[in-house]
């Protein structure tokens, strides 16, 4: 376990989920798509880096997520977790509207508030 690459995953997820409500208030959905996708993607690795998990790849977030989902019973967190995905294809393909953006980033903080205390 690194502890300082920990507390820098979990700072990035702030600066991310920060940023993300700013550009989205902004109306910049393409940004803030990327930036909420990241705030959840750093802190499964910050919870896969505490335990000593891979965390390299997509796939490798995909099966600490179901790891915690497992360690802590919460059905939803994967749900979530996929959003946050639709969130990062849409920094691709710009194809989510206003409304979907919005309530993808409010699960994307459920999500957050969840994954936090795990690492």
């Amino acid at each position: 376990m690194t502890t300082e690459q920990v507390i820098h995953y979990r700072d990035m997820s702030a600066e991310y989920l920060d940023h993300a409500r700013s550009l989205l208030a902004d109306g910049d959905l393409k940004q803030a798509s990327e930036k909420a996708w990241g705030a959840v993607a750093v802190l499964v690795k910050a919870a896969a880096e505490s335990r000593g998990w891979r965390h390299e790849s997509h796939r490798h977030l995909w099966q600490a997520l179901g790891r915690l989902e497992d360690e802590t019973g919460d059905e939803m967190m994967r749900e979530q977790f996929g959003l946050a995905g639709e969130l990062h294809t849409n920094y691709y393909e710009e194809w989510l509207d206003e409304e979907t953006v919005t309530r993808y980033m409010t699960a994307v903080e459920l999500l957050v508030v969840k994954l936090s205390p795990l690492s």
